[in-house]
């Protein structure tokens, strides 16, 4: 059965990377600073501080926010062995007692459909996540700059995307060639995570993103298929694990 699933995914993967080739939906730059094609996602920029103060809140208060790696076995290793912390508001489904924890962000984020995965991305000074690749055509991902050291002002704070670099067995080497974007406070920007990417804070205080995975705008019929996988994809352990290893705790 696990063979069979595996499967499924596969082909449902291939099915989006095919259908963007042949331009049945829209293939994103490097990174989309115009986000009019998702208007639902501006209500956070401007809600801008409202998420700040509550991100600070967490992250100076008495919880723990657990690492990425400890989130799920799927997870564990590569990318995620560096100090790389999720405070997790939705994977699949809301978990509730984070929520609780930052109620206002919880209910922008609650009004906003598509969102499968959102929490505040919390990267550790002199930190770099190495170039890699998303598996899933079907999501979008929004940053949008919470917690910048300095609004960046030395650009320190960085992600490259190569949106040629598309293949999982590529080259990682091809990020070299690809396109630097420097977070700022309160600026959104959305890129497509199957293309080779790497991210890195250089600065010498804590960087933060509020991370969503957003349900990608396309053809109706593509959309319903998106759903159904998504849907799939959502009722599997290793999701419901990372729901029940992201709620945090006191410190």
């Amino acid at each position: 059965m696990a063979k069979l699933a595996g499967r499924i995914k596969d082909w449902a993967a291939e099915l989006f990377v095919r259908a963007e080739q042949r331009g049945t939906f829209r293939k994103l730059p490097a990174f989309e600073r115009d986000l009019s094609e998702y208007p639902e996602l501006s209500v956070l920029a401007r809600n801008f501080p409202v998420i700040r103060a509550e991100c600070e809140q967490l992250i100076g208060g008495q919880v723990r926010i657990p690492g990425m790696e400890e989130l799920t076995s799927y997870t564990s290793g590569g990318i995620h062995q560096i100090a790389w912390k999720s405070f997790m508001f939705k994977s699949g489904a809301f978990i509730e007692e984070n929520c609780a924890l930052a109620p206002r962000t919880a209910a922008l984020l609650r009004g906003i459909p598509g969102v499968y995965t959102a929490f505040f991305s919390v990267l550790e000074p002199h930190q770099h996540i190495k170039a890699h690749w998303g598996y899933w055509k079907g999501f979008v991902r929004y940053h949008l700059g919470v917690v910048i050291p300095g609004n960046n002002r030395d650009n320190n704070c960085w992600i490259r995307v190569n949106p040629q670099a598309q293949s999982r067995t590529g080259d990682r080497g091809a990020i070299a060639q690809g396109e630097k974007y420097h977070w700022h406070d309160g600026e959104a920007v959305l890129f497509d995570d199957t293309f080779l990417h790497e991210a890195a804070n250089e600065s010498d205080s804590v960087r933060v993103v509020l991370f969503l995975d957003v349900a990608r705008k396309m053809p109706w019929w593509l959309s319903g298929l998106n759903h159904f996988f998504l849907w799939i994809a959502h009722q599997d352990k290793s999701v419901r694990e990372i729901r029940a290893n992201a709620k945090v705790k006191a410190a």
